[in-house]
C-alpha cells in the first residue's frame, strides 16, 4: 500500500530495492511497498510523487548544455516554450480540427522552398517530418518510384538487377536504412583523406549505371562537418546523361547544412538552383533551432513527387492528403519552427550561424596550437588551402564552407611520444567533468582512425569553449605525466561503459542485428 504522512525526515534520493522492484521516499509521500519496474502496479501513486520519482531518476542524464556530441537543438526562448505547451496536445494530421495549424505548416514549406531557391515556392511541394531520417527516406522513395515508372514505360525489368542508390561511405545510417528497408541496393563510395572524408564525385561515377535511382549528397557530413560538393556531383551527372541518356537525380541530405548554408554561405551552389537537385531534407530540430521532433522534405515541384506516394484520406469529416511515413504527429514542433522563422528572420539565422562558425574556428585554432591535436575539419582554413596556415578574418566567404563542427585527433607527434595513451580516454575523462564529446572511428577504408568531435551549437558560447579547451589541455597533460593517477589508466585496459539496459531481456545481443557497413550509426 501507499500511505501519505507528514514530512518528518529530509528528502531521500531514489534507491533500487531489487532488480525487479524499487522503493523511494519523495516529499510528503512515502512508499511502504516496492514499486514494480517491469509490470504495472496494481495501484498508482499521486501525480506529485510520480513526478518527483521520475524527475530524480532523470537527473542521472547528461547535461544538454554540455552535450557536444549532438546536433539536436536544446533551447528556445520562453515565448516558444509557451507556444509548445499551449499546442502540445494538437495532432498535425487533423487538418479539419486544426486548420490554422495546417496553414502554418504550409507556410513553413513555402518558406523553405523559397529559401532553397525552388523555381516557384508555390509550385514546390513538401511536408513536415519527425526528422531528417524520414525526410531522406521519402526523398529516396520518390526517386525509386520515378525510376520504376520510367523502366516500365520502356518495357524494362524493375526487379533484375533492380534499383541502386549511390552515397558516400560517410553517410549517416538513416540513408542506408532507406536502401535496406525499401529494397534498393546501397552503393557506398569509399572516402579518403584526399576527398576530405566525404563523397568523391569522380569516384562516385564508377558506381552509377542505368539502374541508379539517384545520388544522396550530404550537406554536412556527420563525421567531420564537411559539405559534399553538390555542384561538382551535378556536373558529372550532366556529362554522364549527355553521354548515355540516363537521367540520375540528386537528393540533398541537408539535415544540418540546409539550415546553415543559406544564411552563412549564400553564394554556395547546392540547392534547387541546380536543376538536378529534385528534393532536399533538413532537420528543424538541428540548426533550424527548434525542439526535437521536426524535420522537412521539399520537392522542387509536384512532378518529382509521384502520385503513388500521395494518399487521399477521407477522415474526420474532411479530405486530407498525406505523403509522410507517419500519420499522427505532434503539431507543437512545427509551430516552434514557424516561431523561429518569424522571430529570427534571415538576419537572425545568419547572426546565429556566423557566431557558431566563429566559435568553431576559435576551438579549432586553440586545439591545434596546443600541439597535442590535429584538426581534420576545415572551417578554420582558407578556401583551397587544405593544409595551409590558419586564416584569421571575419570574412566567412574566405573559409572552407562547412558545418560548425570540430573534428580532431591526437597529433602524429603526440602519438609518437605517448603511444600508450588511448584517445578514447579523453572522452571518458571529459565525461567525468560533465562534457559529452564522442570518440569514434572514421568510415570504411579509414576506420583505423579515431576522432573526437564537437558540434558547436548556439549554446556553445565562447565562455564554454574557453572552459572546454582548458579541460582538454588539463586532461591531456595529466595523461602525459607518468606520475599522474590519470596516466595509470593504461593499467585498466578497456574502460567499462555503463549498461544502457538494466533488464537483460530488453537488450539485443551481439549478432542479433545486421552487420555494420560503416555508416555512422550514432544518434545525432
Amino acid at each position: 500500500m501507499i500511505t501519505e504522512k507528514k514530512k518528518t525526515a529530509p528528502h531521500k534520493e531514489a534507491s533500487f530495492h531489487t532488480k525487479e522492484e524499487l522503493t523511494y521516499s519523495s516529499g510528503e509521500y512515502y512508499v511502504t511497498n516496492p514499486l514494480p519496474k517491469y509490470h504495472i502496479a496494481s495501484k498508482g501513486i499521486s501525480a506529485d510523487a510520480a513526478y518527483r520519482f521520475i524527475h530524480d531518476e532523470l537527473s542521472l542524464d547528461g547535461s544538454t548544455v554540455l552535450n557536444l556530441a549532438s546536433f539536436v537543438h536544446t533551447w528556445m526562448p520562453p515565448q516558444a516554450d509557451l507556444l509548445v505547451r499551449e499546442n502540445m496536445s494538437k495532432n498535425l494530421i487533423d487538418s479539419d480540427e486544426y486548420p490554422a495549424t495546417q496553414v502554418i505548416h504550409t507556410r513553413c514549406v513555402s518558406i523553405l522552398a523559397d529559401l532553397w531557391h525552388a523555381p516557384s515556392a508555390k509550385a514546390a511541394i513538401g511536408t513536415a517530418t519527425t526528422g531528417s531520417s524520414e525526410g531522406a527516406q521519402l526523398g529516396g522513395l520518390a526517386m525509386k518510384k520515378i525510376w520504376q515508372a520510367k523502366r516500365k514505360a520502356a518495357g524494362k525489368n524493375i526487379h533484375e538487377p533492380g534499383p541502386n542508390i549511390v552515397m558516400g561511405a560517410n553517410a549517416q545510417v538513416a540513408l542506408e536504412k532507406f536502401a535496406r528497408y525499401f529494397d534498393v541496393e546501397c552503393r557506398l563510395v569509399p572516402v579518403s583523406i584526399e576527398s576530405k572524408y566525404r563523397l568523391d564525385p569522380k569516384k562516385a561515377m564508377e558506381y552509377v549505371d542505368e539502374n541508379t535511382i539517384g545520388v544522396f549528397v550530404i550537406l554536412g557530413s556527420t563525421y567531420t562537418g564537411h559539405y559534399e560538393p553538390v555542384k561538382e556531383m551535378s556536373d558529372f551527372l550532366d556529362q554522364y546523361e549527355a553521354r548515355t541518356g540516363n537521367y540520375v537525380p540528386i537528393h540533398v541530405d541537408g539535415a544540418s547544412g540546409a539550415f546553415v548554408a543559406p544564411f552563412v554561405t549564400p553564394k554556395l551552389d547546392w540547392d534547387f538552383k541546380l536543376p538536378r537537385v529534385v528534393s532536399i531534407n533538413a532537420s528543424g530540430h538541428k540548426f533550424g533551432l527548434s525542439y526535437v521532433g521536426v524535420g522537412w522534405v521539399v520537392w522542387r515541384d509536384k512532378q518529382h513527387l509521384p502520385k503513388d506516394l500521395i494518399f487521399e484520406l477521407h477522415y474526420l469529416g474532411s479530405v486530407e492528403y498525406s505523403f509522410s511515413l507517419n500519420f499522427s504527429r505532434p503539431a507543437a514542433p512545427i509551430i516552434a519552427q514557424y516561431f523561429n522563422f518569424l522571430h529570427l528572420g534571415f538576419e537572425g539565422y545568419r547572426t546565429v550561424g556566423l557566431a557558431d562558425m566563429k566559435n568553431a574556428r576559435l576551438l579549432s585554432r586553440a586545439l591545434e596550437r596546443t600541439g597535442y591535436y590535429t584538426v581534420i575539419s576545415d572551417v578554420h582554413r582558407a578556401i583551397g588551402d587544405r593544409i595551409g596556415k590558419e586564416l584569421e578574418t571575419s570574412d566567412v566567404e574566405a573559409y572552407e564552407p562547412g558545418l560548425p563542427v570540430v573534428a580532431f585527433q591526437f597529433s602524429d607527434k603526440f602519438k609518437q611520444e605517448h603511444p600508450e595513451i588511448q584517445q578514447v580516454w579523453i572522452q571518458t575523462l571529459l565525461r567525468s567533468k560533465g562534457w559529452i564529446v564522442p570518440n569514434y572511428e572514421l568510415p570504411p577504408s579509414l576506420e583505423k582512425t579515431e576522432i573526437l568531435r564537437v558540434v558547436v551549437r548556439e549554446n556553445v558560447t565562447e565562455v564554454l569553449i574557453d572552459r572546454l579547451v582548458a579541460d582538454i589541455v588539463e586532461i591531456t597533460e595529466s595523461l602525459k605525466d607518468s606520475s599522474s593517477s590519470m596516466h595509470a589508466l593504461d593499467t585498466l585496459g578497456n574502460i567499462q561503459k555503463p549498461a544502457k539496459h538494466e533488464h537483460s531481456e530488453s537488450n539485443l545481443k551481439r549478432g542479433e542485428g545486421s552487420d555494420p557497413h560503416g555508416t555512422y550509426a550514432r544518434p545525432c
